[in-house]
This record gives structure tokens, sequence and C-alpha cells, in this order.
């Protein structure tokens, strides 16, 4: 088991997601969409997608902050314990995706779910936060790999 993560990396991290996920909202309805959705899966998806190991685990903002998910059992981050992770940092975003009602709702459910998310990991011992204690994962420090091993192999 790697070290947990500190917390400025992971907001950091979590903002470079952010970051990712809100440019393609300038795409009328579609942009919505593409960004939940990487919101979603941005835990798996980049692995899934070139199938590299040093995209095991992460999303793009936890490669760039040297972080990654682990799972309590020592599983591969697929998309369904994305899904689950990030679900409660979502549902918001994809409620406020249907015109008018969901604008207002939308909003609405984001910050109650942000508000206890950010509840559970400041009073958790390891930061884990609600999406972490669900899909059963939590995040940390990545193992550094040495360089001259990365370019011999």
């Amino acid at each position: 088991m790697n070290q947990k993560a500190d917390v400025f990396p992971r907001i950091l991290a979590f903002m470079v997601d952010g970051l990712i996920a809100w440019l393609p909202f300038f795409i009328p309805v579609i942009g919505g969409v593409f960004g939940s959705l990487y919101l979603l899966f941005k835990d798996g998806i980049m692995y899934q997608i070139i199938k590299e190991e040093e995209w095991k685990n992460r999303s793009i903002g936890k490669k760039i902050l040297n972080l990654e998910i682990e799972t309590l059992d020592g599983e591969v981050i697929d998309l369904v314990v994305s899904a689950k992770r990030n679900l409660p940092l979502t549902i918001g975003n994809f409620i406020a995706i249907v015109p008018v009602i969901g604008w207002i709702i939308g909003p609405t459910v984001a910050l109650i779910l942000a508000v206890v998310e950010l509840i559970v990991f400041l009073t958790n011992d390891d930061h884990r936060r609600l999406g972490d204690l669900w899909a059963n994962t939590k995040v940390v420090k990545a193992e550094s790999v040495d360089l001259q091993e990365k370019i011999i192999t």
C-alpha cells in the first residue's frame, strides 16, 4: 500500500480535472454531457482507452500531481468503480443538463453534495470522501518510478 495523499495535491488534481470537464461546457447541450461524463469516469477512462500502466487508476489531474486511486482490495479502477467514486460529485451536473428546472435543482444538489463530501473528507482520518467510502477506494501518492528504469523498459 502506498502512502496517503496530502490534501493540497488532491485539491489541485481536482481543480485540473474540473477545468478539463468545464472546457466542453461551451458546446451547447452536448458539452455539458461530455464534461459530466469525464468527471464521472475520470479515474478509469484514460487507462481503458490507451492501456498504458502509467494511467492505471489515475485521472489526468492525478497523473500530473503524482496521485492515484487504490481500491482497498487492490483491484484496478474500472469505469464502474470510477462512476461509484465520482457520482456524488457529478449528479448535480447531470441534473443541470435538463433545461430550466435542472438549472435550478442541479446546482442546489451539487452544492449540498459538495458540502457533504467536504465534511466527510475533512473528518475522515484517511481523508476518504463519501465517494471513496462508497467505492471502497482511497487516494494515495503514486509510487515513484526511477527515470533510468523507465528508459530501460
